[in-house]
């Protein structure tokens, strides 16, 4: 067999590599994605070779992340469980594309992942090779109960990277596992997985990479200039920039502001709840930005359609259906919409908070001299219309208090 298997050079996927060459006496290929990690890549083709694969693609994704998969869902405002910004969901379908991509190039015979049986990366993984190329297997070494029975945790793993000469820095023991790309960083189990944790307490101030405590941001805010065309950022104090150094300038800022964590228990799709804490500090600010420009530029029921679908949009990224031609369907709907959301925002960042400090378009609906409580030079509205419109709309609310009464 030929395998293409998605491998960072980690503890896990070390083992999964040699694992599944000499369980499946293949032909491993190893496939890295640079998705704004930051972690150091270097030496990492010469690393894989050592630990049995016959070829390493490492690929920058950075900016087809931020451009076909982070500013889409942006612009759907899409929000999982009200709270999480969807930043592991939104790299999995990238990762798993980029991975068929490869087999088929290959012409290999399956692809393969780390993700735990008891995950939502299983799924997310899985569900992109079905919609993309259903010919291909799919192998998952942690739904395999002899890979279980093998590696009953941490120490077994490293021990076998020990005996096989396969170099890795792990330790026995991790207080909680991290998860980091252009949109965020998630921190999850370990310390973690007691709900009671105080993960903002000053004795885990050192988990954070992206952001500073709220307690310690500056005692004097920031502002911020967004400017979008047709829903999406294009520009960061009148800089215009590209969709990835857009997400890049605003992880910055936000992250100085000590903007955009969030400690939350989601419903995983498999059916259990997990903990998890996250750091979204430029998605956080984009996502509320966002939400400023709509408000001046898109019509209002336009704007309540879009936003009934934001939970079934959200559901969709969560659970892995990127591909599935419902999300395809709203997708369409969300661009329709988004057609005239242009203008500029501007934000003031202070200890955590995002304060809308002003909102401009060429294409605003706002009109303050029908808005205005004074007279309206345009005449547009007359309040006295007011009357039979309220009248319409009680008479239901009149005949059931009438009968209900009685």
């Amino acid at each position: 067999m030929k395998i293409v298997l998605a491998y960072s050079g980690g503890l896990d996927t070390s083992v999964l590599l040699l694992w599944i060459k000499q369980r499946y006496n293949a032909t491993m290929i190893a496939f890295c994605a640079d998705i704004g990690q930051e972690e150091e890549l270097k030496g990492l083709e010469k690393k894989a070779a050592r630990t049995g694969a016959s070829k390493t693609y490492i690929d920058d994704l950075t900016e087809e992340f931020a451009r076909d998969f982070i500013f889409p869902m942006m612009q759907a405002g899409a929000i999982y469980e009200n709270q999480y910004f969807l930043g592991t969901s939104i790299a999995r379908p990238l990762i798993a594309k980029r991975m068929v991509e490869i087999a088929l190039k290959e012409k290999a015979d399956a692809v393969a992942h780390g993700a735990t049986g008891k995950g939502n990366d299983q799924v997310r993984f899985e569900l992109t090779a079905a919609a993309l190329a259903p010919e291909l297997k799919v192998i998952a070494p942690w739904r395999d109960e002899q890979f279980r029975n093998q590696f009953p945790g941490r120490a077994e793993m490293i021990r076998y990277c020990a005996d096989h000469k396969i170099p890795v820095e792990a330790s026995a023991k991790k207080p909680y596992s991290m998860d980091r790309n252009l949109l965020h960083i998630s921190y999850e189990a370990g310390i973690l997985e007691d709900p009671w944790l105080d993960a903002s307490a000053p004795e885990h101030k050192g988990m954070y990479k992206l952001s500073v405590s709220p307690e310690d941001a500056p005692d004097k805010h920031e502002y911020v200039t967004l400017d979008f065309v047709k829903g999406n950022c294009v520009a960061v104090n009148g800089k215009k920039l590209s969709p990835a150094n857009v997400m890049r300038a605003l992880n910055r800022l936000g992250g100085k502001h000590g903007i955009g964590r969030v400690d939350l228990v989601e419903n995983r799709f498999v059916g259990m709840k997990s903990r998890g804490v996250y750091e979204t500090p430029g998605g956080t600010i984009l996502h509320f930005a966002h939400r400023q420009i709509e408000s001046i530029t898109m019509d209002r029921e336009v704007m309540h359609l879009r936003d009934s679908l934001i939970p079934k949009y959200g559901e969709l990224v969560y659970y892995g259906f990127w591909f599935s031609p419902e999300r395809l369907a709203l997708q369409a709907l969300v661009t329709e919409s988004q057609k005239d959301v242009t203008g500029t925002i501007r934000l003031k960042l202070y200890k955590g908070n995002i304060i809308t400090a002003g909102r401009k378009s060429p294409v605003s609906l706002y009109n303050p001299h029908i808005a205005t409580m004074e007279a309206d030079p345009t005449k547009a509205y007359n309040q006295s219309d007011a009357t039979g419109f309220i009248r319409l709309n009680a008479l239901r609310l009149k005949v059931a208090a009438q009968v209900h009464r009685r």
